[in-house]
């Protein structure tokens, strides 16, 4: 775990994944790496065909992420992770209306980097992803092992976004430890453009230890205003919004061992409004994943959310995953989502993604 950690940090985090975006031509003085993660996906739930949606049951989506590094020397370089993505796709999307394609800028960031054997630095400034939580490290469709999204995690409707922010972080590890510290233009709840109006700054960060190879814990936490002047809960003249200030903590638990591995994240978020000033929630997921061969693996995720406002929902997803060969995987998943209130149905959903990986790179001595 902490040679991952090393790793990421002297890469700049070149994609929001960890692990399979490493840069082969690390030796070369200069040089362009541009990887890709293209995912094509077949969903059917009875989400897709219950109001407000009322659509059909089974749809086709599509994901594509592109991973350009660009190494300028042996400190500095830029990193990008540019995303287009189908509506909809994430499940969380299943139960509104609407159609389409959308473009993110999810990461754009000018990067130096300084390593050594007993420490590292990274400061980047630019577009980036939130220091908040673990999953973010496992978001792209080719390393998380399922296909939902964890509880917590979301595109708009969660209070942590997967969208990117504009900011400046810096990382660091020292032996067994390490740690961040991110300064943004807008919340991990509700992610801004650069060019957006309402824009306030917003602190996030974290920090790990690890007790022993393959086994670390971390914190981490935010804290700043969140809420838009066209957001329903802001009404003019009740409150300013630089006092509706989001706050959150979570720890988080990554074990490794073999062909297994979990992961366990619990986060609690305070999200006041000028409707329910002290709006609480509170999340959590766990996570494991088992290989079974060099060309299968099997994973399962039970997720669960409680909030001051509306019910709990409880999520287990369990699925199998297959590779044809190095390039490509194959996913099939099956969710379950049930809510306290006796009134709303169980949400099921069957989902099977196709995962490609591409990669080119130009090095210099």
């Amino acid at each position: 775990m902490k040679k991952a950690v090393l790793s990421a940090l002297y890469l700049g985090l070149l994609s929001i994944t960890q692990g399979s975006k490493t840069l082969p031509a690390q030796e070369a003085t200069s040089g362009v790496d541009l990887r890709a993660t293209v995912t094509g996906q077949t969903v059917a739930s009875n989400e897709l065909s219950a109001e407000p949606r009322s659509g059909s049951p089974m749809i086709a989506g599509f994901h594509s992420i592109l991973y350009p590094t660009l190494k300028l020397n042996d400190n500095w370089f830029l990193t990008g992770a540019v995303q287009l993505v189908t509506r909809p796709y994430y499940f969380e999307q299943f139960s509104t209306p609407g159609s389409g394609a959308n473009g993110n800028l999810l990461q754009a960031t000018l990067n130096y980097s300084r390593i050594s054997p007993k420490a590292s630095i990274l400061v980047r400034a630019g577009q980036m992803s939130t220091a908040f939580g673990a999953f973010m490290l496992h978001y792209d469709d080719a390393d998380n092992p399922l296909v939902d999204l964890p509880s917590g995690y979301g595109y708009y409707y969660s209070p942590v976004s997967v969208l990117g922010m504009a900011g400046a972080q810096i990382d660091a590890t020292g032996g067994r430890w390490d740690g961040r510290v991110q300064f943004a233009n807008s919340s991990p709840a509700a992610p801004l453009s650069v060019f957006a109006r309402g824009q306030y700054g917003n602190w996030a960060g974290g920090a790990g230890f690890t007790i022993r190879q393959g086994f670390r814990v971390g914190v981490s936490g935010y804290r700043g205003p969140y809420l838009d002047r066209k957001y329903s809960n802001f009404l003019p003249g009740q409150a300013n919004l630089n006092t509706l200030t989001a706050q959150a903590l979570g720890v988080d638990l990554n074990w490794a061992h073999g062909h297994t591995s979990a992961q366990i994240e619990l986060d609690k978020f305070v999200l006041p409004s000028t409707q329910i000033p002290r709006l609480r929630e509170s999340t959590g997921y766990g996570e494991v994943k088992q290989v079974l061969s060099p060309r299968w693996f099997a994973a399962v995720r039970y997720g669960f959310t409680t909030t001051t406002a509306t019910s709990r929902s409880q999520t287990v997803e369990a699925g199998a995953g297959f590779r044809p060969d190095r390039f490509q995987l194959i996913k099939i998943a099956y969710e379950i989502k049930h809510y306290s209130t006796s009134t709303d149905p169980d949400d099921k959903t069957l989902a099977i993604q196709f995962v490609t990986t591409l990669h080119k790179s130009f090095g210099h001595e």
